[in-house]
């Protein structure tokens, strides 16, 4: 069964793990953990990958909500689609989700049209791979998996208010909708590899051919 789900229990327990630690530390701890781990225009114009992973773990406020939303879609995600390619698409939708939604922030910063400040925005949080694999359940998973999926949304849509000043392009906002649209891409992609060959007719069959003899 693990190797089964080996991505959703993998994610999972790093998340606990993560979030384990993030509560042991004392307040500025956790404030400079926090700094670290956003990824902002400041930390991804000069390391990028360390924060675009370890944002995906990092939920400071919500310790008891994010485990669960992470379980109810990312099990369903993982069956359908099995580990390799749930994790590239998680990966594709946290890391596309950031570039263009900080990159729309660089360019506005760039144009003067927001204060230096927002190069230092704390911008974590496990959401962007939860929306990637809330579409690959909902496309590709069982009904189960597309109700716990279904819940999901409904949570981050009416409570994490997560599209909220997509007009205004905020950055939580652009970041989503990018992570979703960039999963659904992938979905799109890997479920036309998948498609089963045509059934052959019964002319087409193939016939049964004589061992070889001595």
């Amino acid at each position: 069964m693990y190797r089964r789900y080996a991505f959703a229990c993998a994610y999972l327990a790093c998340y606990l793990v993560t979030e384990a630690v993030y509560v042991l530390l004392n307040p500025s701890a956790q404030a400079a953990l926090t700094a670290w781990a956003s990824t902002n225009v400041a930390n991804l114009e000069h390391e990028p990958v360390g924060p675009l992973v370890l944002s995906a773990f990092v939920g400071p406020g919500y310790f008891l909500v994010w485990p669960v939303l992470i379980a109810l879609a990312v099990f369903g995600a993982n069956r359908a689609l099995g580990n390799a390619r749930t994790a590239l698409i998680c990966v594709a939708g946290q890391v596309v989700g950031t570039v263009v939604s900080e990159g729309i922030v660089a360019y506005r910063l760039q144009a003067g049209q927001l204060p230096a400040a927002d190069r230092y925005l704390t911008d974590v949080g496990p959401s962007y791979v939860v929306m990637s694999v809330i579409v690959i359940a909902v496309v590709c998973g069982t009904w189960l998996a597309r109700a716990a999926a279904a819940l999901d949304f409904v949570v981050l849509v009416f409570g994490g208010h997560i599209f909220s000043g997509l007009g205004h392009l905020d950055v939580s906002a652009v970041g989503h909708l990018t992570a979703l649209v960039t999963a659904a891409a992938g979905v799109t992609l890997i479920s036309g590899q998948r498609r089963p060959a045509r059934a052959r007719t019964p002319g087409q069959l193939r016939r049964p051919t004589r061992m070889p003899t001595r």
